[in-house]
């Protein structure tokens, strides 16, 4: 008996213990680090309709969560989200209709809002401004190639007899001497 106790104080006291400590406590931070944002509280709604359900979650996918900004609000966990959540339910239950909900939202939180702006208003400049951009640039790119094409010829035409003459004869010597 007193060698099994021997034994274990001698394993207890080994460095391959002290490992198997620090493997142990490095899962148990990894676990609690990547298990707690599942543990998150998930919010579900009762819907009196399974369609209700499908445009609460498409309604939730277009309206962007004014403070994170770069997330719709069926993603983001900040509390105007859940509270935006909470008022398109109710707006579903009550029978408003997409576009009452979403002219609601972007009423009181503006066009931001929505992921898909509508085109019309300011944003038609946001929808057209690529399409105008690149005409722009491609007229800007004519205009280059014209004006310099225009110059190059315009430096043949203004050589002299004598000088178009000595070009010529410059040409022929380079020909014969290669």
């Amino acid at each position: 008996m007193e060698d099994g106790s021997r034994a274990f104080v001698s394993v207890a006291d080994s460095g391959e213990w002290r490992a198997m400590k620090s493997v142990c406590w490095l899962f148990a931070a990894a676990l609690v680090v990547f298990v707690g944002p599942a543990l998150a509280l998930v919010e579900t709604y009762d819907f009196s309709d399974p369609e209700l359900e499908v445009r609460y979650q498409n309604l939730t996918e277009e309206l962007r969560c004014p403070k994170c900004q770069n997330q719709n609000i069926a993603d983001s966990n900040a509390p105007i989200a859940q509270d935006l959540r909470r008022l398109l339910h109710q707006q579903l239950e009550e029978g408003d209709s997409d576009a009452e909900i979403l002219d609601h939202m972007v009423a009181r939180y503006g066009e931001f809002v929505r992921y898909r702006p509508s085109f019309g208003g300011v944003s038609i400049i946001l929808w057209l401004a690529p399409a105008l951009l690149l005409v722009a640039a491609f007229g800007v790119l004519l205009l280059t190639l014209r004006s310099k094409s225009r110059a190059a010829t315009a430096g043949v035409a203004s050589l002299s007899v004598e000088e178009q003459a000595r070009l010529q004869s410059l040409l022929n010597k380079a020909e014969q001497d290669s």
